[in-house]
């Protein structure tokens, strides 16, 4: 009876590891040197069997860091209403916000001209990580007229759902009325709080939402991690 090649052997016993939860999705695997020990075999066979894993998308290869599992990203639909919190479930998992900055500050120039107010006028900045099952998916930050949304660094801290906090200002509704998708890299200080590494690609969407008069109440930056999420663009 033929025996089985030890490379695919040790592909099978993590493959049976993985599917048993002892490794998650994004968790990163034993270094090369480390399961060569364990399985008594060199650096090579081991090498190979991770080679083949990669090949039917089990495992990732990040250069200079290590193999990790592959992510189950989240479907993230981009239409006329974007709701964080109603895509991720839609996605079939939990849905968290942490927040990493809420202050009021001075609008500069190009954020003046996207809320349509004069450069300096007060606005307010609510930044933060998007997660889904605890994994961060997202960087965002996301700008407010202060004038108009008196309340609502006091609201946010209470809610993190933006669509929450506007219904409690008095907007009821609010639509997308521009997206930008751009592929970018991580920068250091991304790179952490996301959980990649620096240099990492990253697609930044540049959003404007507007209330049903076409006034805008929110100016958006949001970076996703790319293999974490698939961003789909859905017609009117």
């Amino acid at each position: 009876m033929p025996r089985t090649p030890i490379w695919k052997s040790i592909s099978q016993t993590l493959e049976t590891e993985i599917s048993a939860r002892h490794y998650g999705p994004g968790d990163q695997l034993p270094t090369e040197a480390a399961l060569s020990a364990r399985f008594d075999v060199n650096r090579h066979t081991v090498r190979r069997a991770l080679a083949e894993m990669a090949e039917r998308g089990i495992v990732q290869s990040r250069r200079g860091s290590g193999v990790y599992v592959s992510e189950n990203p989240a479907t993230y639909p981009i239409s006329k209403r974007v709701r964080f919190h109603q895509n991720i479930k839609a996605a079939g998992q939990f849905p968290q916000k942490r927040v990493l900055r809420l202050e009021t500050r001075a609008a500069d120039a190009k954020e003046a001209e996207a809320l349509r107010i004069s450069k300096g006028d007060a606005l307010h900045v609510y930044e933060g990580l998007s997660l889904a099952e605890g994994k961060p998916i997202a960087w965002f930050q996301s700008l407010f007229p202060a004038e108009r949304f008196a309340a609502l660094p006091e609201i946010l801290n209470e809610v993190s759902s933006v669509t929450e906090a506007l219904r409690r200002c008095g907007v009821d509704d609010y639509t997308r009325a521009e997206t930008r998708l751009t592929a970018v890299a991580a920068t250091s200080v991304q790179a952490v709080h996301l959980q990649v590494r620096e240099g990492a690609p990253l697609l930044r969407s540049t959003a404007l939402n507007v209330d049903p008069d076409l006034c805008p109440v929110e100016f958006g930056i949001t970076f996703f991690v790319s293999d974490r999420v698939v961003l789909t663009v859905t017609p009117d």
